[in-house]
């Protein structure tokens, strides 16, 4: 068995929900205490091919409760992260057109909460409205990308080269598009993230699979790749049961 390698992490909501997008503050606290206190670095997401063995955090959405239960555990660790948003319901709710059942409807960060994060808070893309890119023409998609870049450039006054697909949801045509306006994507495959990656579809481990027994710490363990291949496979058949 080798060495896992790194690990691009997915948060969404920080909340006792129990929902399939939500982590308790707790536990999420206790994984970044992991992490801060590990030998595998904490790095940005675009320095993620830069060192062996290393871990991104990323969180998608854009959720208020990143302010008081994610930001403070980040910043008294020293940790970066990136946080994905959805440029035109920033300072809305998660009423995206196509939002799974069972999913909380939540408050998201105003541009000022965006504004204030600390400087190692990264923000990225995460469309201008949350829409299956796979599903859109090339215009529409174009203009999911585009405009959701100009907006966050427009209000944080920072340069914005990251992008997270909503659902995963890609194709050549959407990555061929993407590279257009950023340097970076990520998706939701259920990988490690290996030198062969493609830099506009990197893989992330969603912390859903990380709420029970696994945690984080066993990412780094002989079997943490022998669980994630595994639940890979079971999301694999369950979404080919659904199709």
């Amino acid at each position: 068995m080798t060495t896992p390698r790194s690990v691009v992490l997915t948060f969404h909501s920080l909340d006792d929900s129990g929902s399939v997008i939500s982590v308790p503050p707790e536990r999420f606290r206790r994984q970044m205490e992991f992490l801060a206190s590990s030998s595998f670095p904490v790095v940005p997401l675009d320095e993620i091919f830069c060192r062996p063995n290393c871990v991104a955090i990323t969180f998608d959405d854009g959720f208020c409760n990143f302010l008081d239960q994610a930001a403070p555990v980040l910043e008294s660790l020293r940790l970066p992260a990136t946080i994905f948003v959805v440029s035109e319901h920033c300072g809305g709710r998660n009423n995206w057109r196509n939002q799974p059942s069972g999913v909380p409807d939540l408050p998201l960060m105003s541009w000022q909460d965006l504004a204030s994060l600390p400087p190692s808070i990264s923000v990225g893309a995460h469309t201008k409205t949350h829409s299956e890119l796979a599903a859109l023409s090339e215009v529409e998609c174009e203009s999911e990308l585009h405009d959701c870049k100009d907006q966050i450039e427009q209000h944080l006054g920072q340069r914005i080269r990251c992008l997270a697909y909503p659902y995963g949801s890609s194709t050549p045509q959407v990555m061929s598009i993407a590279q257009r306006h950023f340097e970076l994507a990520v998706g939701t495959s259920l990988r490690y993230l290996s030198s062969r990656a493609d830099v506009f579809d990197l893989p992330r481990i969603d912390a859903y699979y990380l709420r029970g027994r696994f945690s984080v710490e066993h990412l780094f363990q002989p079997y943490g790749e022998c669980y994630i291949g595994f639940r890979q496979v079971l999301r694999q058949v369950r979404r080919g049961f659904l199709a």
